[in-house]
């Protein structure tokens, strides 16, 4: 029984940590987590966006955003973004690479924090008819 309540306090634990979207009270992502679900090869590469807003005090800046593969590309604001106001990481994916399930993280630097915000894009990529 034990074993159960810890096993369930650490699902909980582990939820919020997932269900984060504000970082140092300095930033806010619209989410951090973008769910493509099945996507079909043919359909050829998928997009999406997360919105940054800056909800300090200070100006932020969005120094870098890195990927850890060549499949896929990310673009962001590269302007001072103001005390209220929005920035944007734009995230592509090739969804060239075969059929399977796949999780792609995104490494977000910022003025304000010491440590990256890591996005995730992730689904299922399948081979069929239209």
């Amino acid at each position: 029984m034990k074993r159960l309540v810890v096993f369930f306090l650490c699902m909980l634990a582990s939820m919020n940590a997932v269900a984060q979207k504000d970082f140092g009270g300095a930033v806010r992502f619209d989410r951090t987590v973008y769910d493509f679900g099945k996507v079909n090869i043919k359909d050829g590469a998928v997009s999406c966006s997360f919105k940054v807003t800056n909800i300090g005090n200070e100006k932020l800046n969005i120094l870098a955003a890195t990927t850890t593969c060549s499949c896929t590309k990310v673009q962001w604001t590269k302007e001072d973004i103001a005390p209220g106001d929005g920035g944007v990481v734009e995230v592509s994916y090739s969804n060239d690479e075969g059929p399977y399930p796949f999780d792609k993280p995104i490494m977000v630097y910022l003025s304000c924090l010491e440590r990256p915000v890591v996005l995730h894009i992730k689904g299922i990529s399948y081979k069929g008819k239209k």
